[in-house]
């Protein structure tokens, strides 16, 4: 009876995840589901459904983590992997992605949706090791062009001549800078799109909170009823 119970209860909880889903309450639906897991641990299901949710309000970190538990406790069913390859893909991490949904493509082979996924992951892919290549060229351009523009300027403005060779090295030196820099901001980007998938500072906090507390709980000495009365007895004494 009780089994059953909670099973009403779970596919109430599950439904009412899925009703907020729908009406765009994405921090309520993750709550339903929060509290359908609680009676339902081990169902992959309530993971993948909080993983989009999660997904919803941007909150990467939890979103891939309940991906990864779907996946745990299913590794047979496409849609944890599917799951996981859609926040690896908001976050920019394509190569991550790409063989997420090339996982799940091999659980679920004739589902349109995973194809059109994985297709547009790699070509998203591809552009951007495309751009990685590009991008530090285009920066050593903008330096071309700087720096011409600087020896040109002292030339014509300033009326000082200088060696061509100094010219050529000022001008190259500067391209290389400027390759440099496109470089470092395009590495800089990347690294802080990993940074998405990583806990956030307050989640940290709050787990190191709960550490502490249940530290501190483990310290405090527990009685028996009649310890506690010697104890009473002994404080009115």
């Amino acid at each position: 009876m009780e089994s059953e119970t909670g099973e009403l209860t779970v596919d109430s909880l599950k439904e009412a995840g899925n009703n907020a889903m729908k009406e765009e309450k994405f921090k309520e639906a993750a709550l339903h589901y929060t509290e359908a897991i609680k009676f339902a641990p081990k169902n992959p299901i309530l993971y993948s459904n909080r993983s989009v949710a999660h997904l919803m309000l941007k909150h990467y970190y939890l979103a891939i983590c309940d991906a990864k538990q779907s996946i745990e406790l299913n590794p047979s069913w496409p849609k944890g992997y599917f799951r996981k390859g859609q926040v690896e893909l908001a976050t920019h991490q394509y190569t991550d992605a790409c063989e997420s949904f090339r996982e799940a493509l091999k659980r679920s082979p004739q589902d349109p949706i995973i194809y059109r996924a994985l297709s547009n992951s790699e070509q998203e892919l591809l552009r951007q090791q495309k751009l990685d290549k590009d991008v530090p060229w285009v920066g050593a351009g903008v330096g071309i062009i700087i720096g011409a523009a600087y020896v040109l300027s002292k030339m014509f403005y300033k009326n000082s001549f200088q060696h061509p060779l100094f010219m050529c090295f000022t001008t190259i030196f500067i391209a290389m800078v400027g390759r440099f820099i496109a470089k470092t901001i395009r590495v800089y980007m990347k690294n802080q799109e990993k940074k998405l998938l990583e806990p956030p500072d307050n989640l940290l906090n709050c787990e190191e909170n709960e550490k502490a507390e249940e530290q501190q709980k483990k310290k405090t000495p527990r009685y028996t009823k009649s310890q506690a009365r010697m104890r009473y007895k002994k404080g009115k004494a």
